[in-house]
């Protein structure tokens, strides 16, 4: 009968019920970039097996955009939001306090979250890549970093590192727009290579970025790695398969949507969760571009 008739039950009636809507809001900053597609998968699907529905919303990099949309959020009251990074502006922060719906913020690290976390230290990534490329001979690197605030931390810890080993004056950094492209990585390499002539590594904040210095590199002729060394981050699908294979940073996004599925699941169904705040770390990928 109900097929029928193409009656659609109400579902946030069926949620008053059972007390849970069994719904869980996702917020990311961009829904083109690859670099989080892995994450949503495993969030999706751990969440599916539990019987609860994923919404995903887009924030872009803009902490107004990003309080606007959890605004709405809130609103509908889901059994758990999902933030991309850490960096909420203090009315963000006061909402979602407030609201006392489980929040577990994912892909940064921080001792002090809003209540639960799962991610890395991007500081700590940009200190290994550049231990990694002093180790490796190289000496004049450039950081091609995105503008927000996780590459930033990325290229601060690079910076660091690099005073240590004794770089001498600052890694020269040039910036692009978030979320960055191919094309971005092209022109990036031309700027890179006409203000500074002596680069003989490059560190790109993602593997979109990467491709294209690569793609760049191989119109000028220029010598992979022989003459340049190229390091992405993300290890997308296809990385390993580019001529030459990118070195790139590994994040275990399947773990960071797993864990965080069952962070909010287990607080939904009022288990405790013991250690709310899970460092994954993270991997350098060695391979013939570096």
């Amino acid at each position: 009968m109900v097929s029928q008739t193409g009656f659609v039950p109400n579902g946030m009636a069926g949620g008053l019920r059972s007390s849970r809507a069994r719904l869980v809001a996702a917020v990311l900053p961009t829904l083109t970039g690859p670099v989080f597609q892995e994450t949503v998968r495993s969030l999706n699907q751990a969440l599916d097996e539990r019987g609860y529905q994923l919404m995903i919303g887009q924030s872009g990099y803009d902490a107004s955009r990003e309080d606007v949309l959890l605004d709405a959020i809130i609103r509908r009251r889901p059994d758990g939001i999902v933030l991309t990074g850490i960096m909420h502006s203090v009315e963000g922060r006061r909402q979602l306090l407030a609201s006392g719906i489980p929040v577990v913020e994912t892909w940064d690290l921080t001792p002090t979250p809003i209540d639960m976390l799962v991610g890395f230290s991007h500081e700590r990534i940009g200190e290994a890549v550049c231990h990694f490329l002093h180790s490796r001979g190289y000496r004049h690197p450039v950081l091609l970093s995105a503008d927000d605030q996780r590459a930033g931390r990325r290229a601060a810890g690079f910076q660091r590192m690099a005073r240590t080993l004794g770089f001498g004056s600052d890694v020269p950094t040039l910036l692009v727009p978030a979320p960055t492209t191919l094309g971005a990585g092209r022109a990036a390499l031309a700027e890179v290579l006409a203000s500074h002539p002596q680069t003989d590594a490059l560190f790109c904040s993602s593997d979109m970025l990467a491709l294209g210095v690569l793609i760049e590199a191989q119109t000028r002729g220029l010598a992979v790695p022989g003459q340049l060394a190229v390091v992405g981050l993300g290890d997308l699908d296809f990385a390993v398969n580019l001529q030459p294979a990118l070195t790139t940073v590994r994040i275990d996004g399947t773990r960071i949507g797993r864990t965080a599925a069952q962070f909010i699941v287990d607080r939904a169904e009022g288990r405790q969760v013991n250690e709310p705040i899970v460092d994954i770390g993270f991997e350098i990928i060695t391979r013939a571009s570096a």
